[in-house]
C-alpha cells in the first residue's frame, strides 16, 4: 500500500482540490497498476507542460517500486 499512498500524497500536493484525488491499486504477481483520478480542472496540473509532471511522478513511482522489488505503472484517468 506504500505506492498508493505515495502517489496520493504527491497528487494532493499538486492539485487545487485535494479531496477529489482518488488512487486505486490493482495488484498483479510482480507488478501493480495504479490509477489516479483527479477533478477535471486539475488534470492539467497533474500532467504538466509537455507531460513533464506526469513523467516525474512516474519516475518517482518506478524508483519506489524497484526498491520494493516490484514493477508499477501509473495511469492518469480523466
Amino acid at each position: 500500500m506504500a505506492l498508493k499512498e505515495l502517489i496520493a500524497t504527491i497528487a494532493q500536493a499538486l492539485v487545487d482540490d485535494p479531496d477529489s484525488v482518488e488512487v486505486t491499486q490493482i495488484e498483479g504477481d510482480h507488478n501493480s497498476l495504479i490509477e489516479l483520478r483527479v477533478a477535471k480542472p486539475d488534470v492539467g496540473k497533474i500532467i504538466g507542460k509537455d507531460g513533464r509532471t506526469a513523467q516525474s511522478i512516474r519516475t518517482i513511482l518506478t524508483a519506489a517500486s524497484t526498491k520494493l522489488g516490484r514493477r508499477a505503472h501509473l495511469d492518469i484517468v480523466d
